[in-house]
């Protein structure tokens, strides 16, 4: 029989359970209201992944286009083919089919339709005609998205500045990389509502995110003066027979660039092409060597000793300095002694009794580098810092090489005369063009580029890029004296070659051995800039490893006089 205590002892326990069952069941109610009003769009979401799959569609990239609007980057629709495992009805169809409208393998094609994953893709940048083609055989589990290919409608015209897309249409080498953020655009994507064996439910429809287009990017490039430039380098290849000829055509007064030619160029819609005779047994490192050296861009990645076009700096710095005047004499009498170094002149007879613009006419060796060894290494290398060549220019492309100059605490004098008239260190064309239009065009350090601005669809700026102007580095004073002695060099002197009939030209020639000394390899170039008075546009033609006459007056310079023949009329330039 229970005593009184015992059935307290009941009626406590009785009551603590009925109060933890009461709280647990509140938790778990309150839990439930929580999640089914507060949380309930978190898990519908939930919920929507576990049936929805997702398929993207990829961005048209923005079109690169010529300063007067000719596109020379643009997109092609094409279709990418894909699998959906579980949704397969007849996989052999499927097999037999995309064997051969794909012109695929059987065991490539089969490997993939039966390989159990949410989706597996075929191919991809199928034209459309056949990805249509695919589409009407209506094959469940088979799908064809339209997709975008990057296109070239001009080949290889300015390859290596363009540059290229992969796979991805992510910009490879070229502006396509510099410019990617802009270009590439947002995919969008594609949800089909799946049941719980992956299979689509048909009645559910899917759902489309639209992609988001790339912007347009305009650049400084002049389509016909670039084909110009490209024609005469291509035609100087093959009559001197060279590795490569670059040309680079640019304004000196903003640094725009109208063209950058680098022959031989590559096809831009199969840049992994390689070369015919390539043997088919190279390994895949061997084929990216291969691939890597035809992409270079010379004017931009590679270094050359200039030579005699590097006078104009060492003029210039002597001007600027007041180690010499146009009106100072200088003798040559085929040679300088320097240190305990002979350092001959192009012209062994020597030049005899010249003032300084003679000296630059004639391109005298012993009177330039007395005009360096007057500024010493400290005064020299000063100028060399000031006119910026110690530092990239800046353009925007990648890969831009730096000048490769002697440390000035291992310079010497042999050192320095030697560099005085342009050897025995290395810079790049852009580099050295930069550095001349700087020293024309009233002492601005201008930054050579490309691109201008981006645009959208309906042709409204979303950004206007700007680059540094560095203001002084030499006085209006000296730009306008080595304008004239410029002038006076293709007028009378050793550039006679790159005048042009009824327009004032001034410019350089150059002509430099490749080491080791004495292979027999030369390097021939000119840069000049129309008009002399008032430069708007300057070129420089590099004409690597010419067989036979390898002198830049005879062989570089005539590039450039052609090439003016024509553009200075269609610049506008009187």
């Amino acid at each position: 029989m229970l005593t009184d205590n015992n059935k307290i002892f009941h009626r406590k326990k009785i009551l603590t359970i009925f109060l933890v069952c009461t709280g647990i069941f509140s938790g778990l109610l309150g839990r439930l209201v929580y999640l089914c009003v507060w949380e309930a769009e978190h898990y519908s979401a939930m919920a929507d992944q576990l049936h929805e799959r997702e398929r993207s569609i990829k961005a048209a990239r923005g079109r690169i286009l010529d300063r007067n609007g000719t596109v020379l980057a643009d997109n092609r629709t094409v279709c990418t083919i894909s699998v959906i495992h579980n949704q397969l009805e007849d996989p052999e169809e499927v097999i037999e089919i995309l064997t051969k409208e794909l012109e695929l393998s059987e065991d490539y094609v089969r490997k993939r339709v039966e390989k159990y994953s949410a989706m597996e893709r075929i191919k991809s940048n199928v034209d459309k005609e056949l990805g249509d083609r695919i589409r009407e055989y209506d094959l469940a589990g088979v799908k064809v998205d339209e997709d975008y290919k990057r296109y070239y409608p001009y080949d290889d015209l300015a390859s290596k500045v363009l540059g290229f897309t992969g796979g991805d249409n992510q910009g490879i080498i070229g502006l396509e990389v510099v410019y990617d953020e802009y270009l590439q655009g947002e995919p969008g994507e594609i949800l089909t509502v799946t049941d719980a064996k992956g299979i689509e439910v048909e009645a559910a429809g899917e759902r489309r995110r639209e992609p988001v287009s790339g912007l347009d990017l305009c650049i400084s490039l002049d389509r016909n003066i670039q084909s110009y430039a490209t024609q005469l380098a291509e035609q100087a290849l093959a009559t001197k027979e060279a590795d490569s000829v670059s040309v680079l055509v640019m304004n000196p007064q903003n640094g725009e660039i109208y063209a950058c030619v680098n022959v031989p160029e590559f096809d831009l819609n199969n840049p992994f092409e390689l070369p015919e005779g390539t043997p088919d047994d190279i390994s895949q490192e061997e084929s990216q060597n291969i691939l890597n050296g035809i992409w270079r861009n010379g004017c931009i990645n590679d270094t050359y000793e200039p030579g005699s076009t590097f006078k104009i700096i060492t003029a210039a710095a002597g001007l600027e300095a007041g180690v010499v005047t146009p009106q100072s004499s200088f003798s040559c009498p085929g040679f300088i002694t320097v240190d305990d170094r002979r350092i001959h002149c192009h012209k062994r007879s020597g030049h005899g009794s010249q003032d300084f613009t003679h000296t630059m006419m004639n391109s005298c060796n012993p009177a330039l580098i007395t005009v360096g060894l007057r500024l010493g290494v400290e005064g020299y290398y000063s100028y060399f810092e000031k006119f910026g060549l110690k530092k990239m220019t800046g353009i925007d492309l990648p890969g831009e090489a730096g000048t490769i100059m002697h440390k000035k605490e291992d310079m010497g004098n042999v050192e320095l005369a030697t560099v005085a008239f342009g050897q025995s260190f290395q810079i790049t064309p852009i580099q050295l063009l930069t550095t001349v239009s700087s020293i024309i065009n009233g002492g601005r350090r201008i930054t050579p580029h490309f691109g201008i601005q981006t645009v959208d669809a309906e042709g409204n700026v979303q950004e206007r890029f700007e680059y540094p102007v560095s203001e002084g580095i030499l006085s209006e004073e000296t730009s306008a004296t080595m304008r004239e002695i410029l002038e006076m060099v293709v007028k009378e002197g050793s550039g006679a070659n790159g005048q042009v009939e009824g327009f004032r030209i001034g410019g350089k020639t150059a002509t430099s051995q490749t080491l080791p000394r004495g292979s027999g390899r030369y390097i021939a170039s000119f840069i000049g800039f129309a008009p002399a008075e008032d430069p708007q546009v300057i070129a420089i033609a590099i004409v690597n490893n010419p067989q036979g006459v390898y002198y830049g007056s005879q062989v570089a310079a005539p590039i450039v006089r052609q090439l003016y023949e024509n553009i200075l009329p269609y610049l506008g330039i009187q």
